[in-house]
C-alpha cells in the first residue's frame, strides 16, 4: 500500500488526538514539542520527524502504519464517495486488519483463489436460491444447522475478525481484497445477532461490494432493497428452509410455542428475531406468534432443563485460525520478527507464546557473514 505525503500525515495526526480527547496543547507538551510547532506540522506546514511520530503513536493509541500509509483501494474508494476521512472504530479497524492480512498475502502465507461474483438477488426467492448455492461453496450439509461459520468462510478466503466496539458502532463491516476478503464483526451484540451479521457479510462477498458497513442487521426492514434481500440470504444460510420446515413442524407438535423457540434457537445458534423473521418467510406462524416469538428469552432454566448448547462464536476478539496459523507460519520460517508476529495477532499472544524457534546451524550463520 503506498505512502502518503507528509500533509495526509498532518491531517492524521490532527484526527487521531481529536479520537484520543487532546487538546493541541496536551499532546505537544506530551511529545516534547511547543504547540506551534504541532500546529504546523497538522496543517502540513513542518515535516513529522519519525521519532515525533513515534510518541504520537504511543499518546493517540493507533497504529504507525495509519499515519503513513493509504489503506487498501477499496476503502480509499468508500471514503472518496463519502467525503468522510473521520472514520469510526470499525473502519479504522477493518482498515488496519486489511492491511495486515494483505502483507499475510504478500508473504505467501495466506493462498485465496478469487471468486466470480454473483449476480444481485433481485427478490427474496433469488436470495434464498444465493443461500443454498453459498452453502455448495462453504461445502456445509445441505440441509442442516451451521455450528462452525468462521471456518468455512476463511477457507472460501473471507476473513472474520471479532471485536467489542461498543453499542454505538455498527453490527459489522466488510471490504475486499482482490482476492479475498476481510470482515469485522462487533462482539458487543449477542450472539445469534454476530453469526445474523457475520452472514449478512457473506452476502457482500459473494455479491464483490467493495465496501460495506452494516447497522442493525436483521432488526428492522432496510430502506435499501438490496439490504433487506442479503438479510433474507443470511437467514436462509443459518436457518435453511427444509431443515428448519420439518424441525419446527415436529417441535410445534409436541411442545409449546416458547419452548419450540427456545429449543430452534439454541439449535441452529440464531437470535429470537431472526427465527421470527426466517419463520415469516416460510409462512410458518402467524401474526400473533411472531410477536410473541420475538419477546422470548433463553433463561439459564431453559439451558438445564432442555440440554441446550451455549455458544460464544465472536466473543471479544477473534481470529480466524487459518490467519493465525499463517501468521505463526511465517513467524517460524523468520520471515516475520516476533513484534509483527504479535502485532498481526492483534496482543491476543505475547513473546512467550509464541513458538520456539531452532538454533541457525553453523553453516547458515557462515551464510550471513562471508
Amino acid at each position: 500500500m503506498p505512502l502518503v505525503d507528509y500533509g495526509t500525515i498532518g491531517r492524521r495526526i490532527a484526527d487521531a488526538r481529536g479520537r484520543a480527547g487532546l487538546t493541541q496543547e496536551e499532546l505537544a507538551r506530551a511529545i516534547g514539542l511547543d504547540r506551534s510547532a504541532l500546529a504546523k506540522i497538522e496543517t502540513g506546514i513542518r515535516r513529522v520527524t519519525a521519532l515525533e511520530l513515534a510518541r504520537i503513536v504511543d499518546q493517540t493509541g493507533e497504529r504507525f502504519e495509519w499515519f503513513v500509509r493509504e489503506p487498501s483501494a477499496a476503502v480509499h474508494s468508500y471514503r472518496s464517495g463519502t467525503g468522510s476521512t473521520t472514520t469510526s472504530s470499525i473502519d479504522r479497524m477493518l482498515e488496519q486488519i486489511a492491511r495486515d492480512v494483505a502483507l499475510v498475502q504478500s508473504l505467501q502465507g495466506i493462498d485465496v483463489a478469487p471468486i466470480e461474483p454473483y449476480p444481485q438477488p433481485k427478490t427474496p426467492a433469488e436470495a434464498a436460491h444465493l443461500a443454498q448455492e453459498a452453502r455448495r461453496l462453504l461445502r456445509l450439509p445441505q440441509p442442516g444447522p451451521i455450528i462452525d461459520l468462521v471456518t468455512p468462510l476463511a477457507d472460501l478466503g473471507l476473513f472474520a475478525f471479532s471485536a467489542d466496539l461498543g453499542a454505538d458502532a455498527p453490527d459489522a463491516a466488510t471490504t475486499l481484497l482482490h482476492p479475498g476478503g476481510v470482515s469485522v464483526i462487533n462482539s458487543d451484540r449477542a450472539v445469534g445477532r454476530r453469526r445474523l451479521a457475520l452472514a449478512h457479510a457473506l452476502g457482500h462477498y459473494l455479491l464483490a461490494d467493495e465496501y460495506t458497513i452494516d447497522w442493525r442487521v436483521g432488526v428492522e426492514l432496510h430502506d435499501q432493497d438490496r439490504e433487506y434481500l442479503l438479510d433474507v440470504f443470511a437467514r436462509a444460510l443459518l436457518l435453511p428452509a427444509e431443515s428448519l420446515i420439518q424441525r419446527w413442524k415436529k417441535l410445534t407438535d409436541t411442545e409449546s410455542l416458547r419452548t419450540a423457540a427456545v429449543r430452534i434457537t439454541s439449535e441452529y445458534r440464531v437470535d429470537m428475531s431472526t427465527l421470527a423473521a426466517r419463520l415469516a418467510d416460510l409462512n410458518l406462524a402467524e401474526e400473533d406468534e411472531l410477536d410473541r416469538i420475538r419477546t422470548f428469552r433463553t433463561t439459564r432454566a431453559d439451558i438445564i432443563e432442555h440440554d441446550l448448547v451455549v455458544t460464544h462464536d465472536l466473543a471479544g476478539t477473534t481470529l480466524p485460525r487459518r490467519y493465525e496459523k499463517a501468521v505463526l507460519a511465517l513467524y517460524r520460517a523468520e520471515r516475520i520478527s516476533p513484534e509483527c508476529a504479535i502485532d498481526l495477532l492483534q496482543g491476543t499472544i505475547d513473546e512467550s507464546g509464541l513458538p520456539d524457534l531452532p538454533p541457525a546451524h553453523e553453516n547458515e550463520i557462515w551464510k550471513f557473514i562471508s
